[in-house]
């Protein structure tokens, strides 16, 4: 389980490659990357699904969840 503290999104992001390759991967744009970064969480559910699988991550921890 993550620290609280800890931006899940960001660390999701990161194992991807980076906002451009997690953009493209999700079919959204990198504004959208960076906002669900800034906010810590992924609104939409199968969006965050498809990050979590990518990333190795469980998908509660991106939606903010807890």
């Amino acid at each position: 389980m993550f620290n609280r503290t800890q931006n899940t999104v960001r660390l999701a992001v990161d194992r991807i490659g980076g906002p451009t390759k997690a953009s493209h991967a999700t079919g959204v744009s990198n504004a959208t990357i960076f906002n669900w970064i800034n906010r810590q969480r992924v609104p939409d559910i199968d969006k965050a699904r498809l990050l979590a699988k990518l990333a190795n991550i469980e998908v509660n921890e991106l939606r903010g969840t807890r």
